[in-house]
């Protein structure tokens, strides 16, 4: 199966896990609004997720509880970052964002309550024994909090409210909590439930996660906003510093390009089982979106 087929079938098996966990919910503004967040994307987590399950021999129905777990956490961590005390914005994945669409206390409630459902579904006794489980619980704990995405956040925030430009080596710290920690949760966590060693994805992950955030500053400076689905320009409108801004357009390219490479040798120990996995990687830095 091509990737694109592997990612889109994927994508299927996520958005289907989600929708059946919020189909027993009572109908109500906040539910509605979590649906809506939910909607859209490329699932490359959920993929990832996915992926490596199968290169460790794990079936998908045994996996996707997980790989529906982190696309719920991304979706929160979405609806905050759009929040005006946060990001401001008012275009998500090509529709407006959860506080446009409600108002900014149902997008508070919406986001912690698809935080709390990453966590239900990581619960799930198809994903394995309760040692699984807790260690997949305590590692998305990791990555979504203090010392992964929300640091991310908060550092990115420190900056800007103090109105100051970012170093190379400060930006890169701040997107592998804000961007790759979860991408790293993603990768690993089908070596987790296999009980294998999930160290040679991880490695992938980093490399993947600093590589798909510069292909976002780059689309942020070249992008087409009907394809994005996303406001473009407001790094540079808002003063920030971005891998495009310190490095140049050319050499932020360069620099994708060889974290891409990286990540591929990351996985030499899976021979040909790592094949979709090596075109994520490549993806991530030549998508428009």
């Amino acid at each position: 199966m091509t990737f694109q087929k592997r990612l889109a079938g994927d994508a299927a098996l996520c958005e289907a896990r989600l929708l059946a966990a919020l189909a027993t919910r009572a109908d109500q503004p906040v539910t509605d609004a979590m649906r809506y967040a939910l909607r859209g994307g490329k699932r490359l987590r959920g993929f990832l997720v996915l992926e490596g399950a199968r290169i460790h021999g794990v079936a998908e129905a045994h996996a996707v509880s997980a790989a529906a777990a982190i696309e719920a956490l991304h979706a929160y961590s979405l609806v905050h970052d759009d929040l005006p005390c946060m990001d401001d914005d008012d275009l998500r994945r090509g529709q407006p964002t959860v506080h446009r669409t409600w108002d900014e206390a149902t997008a508070v409630l919406a986001g912690d309550a698809l935080q709390t459902l990453a966590f239900e579904l990581l619960c799930d006794p198809a994903l394995g024994s309760a040692e699984v489980r807790m260690t997949l619980v305590a590692g998305l704990a990791a990555a979504s909090g203090i010392d992964g995405m929300v640091l991310g956040q908060a550092l990115d925030i420190a900056a800007e409210t103090a109105g100051r430009s970012l170093t190379l080596e400060e930006i890169t710290t701040l997107q592998a909590g804000k961007t790759g920690a979860l991408i790293g949760f993603a990768a690993g966590a089908g070596a987790v439930i296999a009980g294998a060693d999930p160290a040679p994805l991880r490695r992938y992950a980093a490399a993947l996660g600093l590589a798909f955030q510069i292909a976002d500053d780059i689309l942020d400076v070249t992008g087409d906003e009907a394809k994005t689905g996303k406001r473009l320009h407001k790094d540079a409108e808002a003063g920030k510093a971005t891998f495009v801004s310190l490095l140049g357009l050319d050499r932020a390219r360069a620099r994708a390009a060889e974290l891409v490479r990286e990540a591929e040798a990351a996985l030499a120990g899976y021979g040909n089982g790592a094949v979709n996995l090596i075109a994520a990687a490549r993806f991530v830095i030549a998508r428009d979106s």
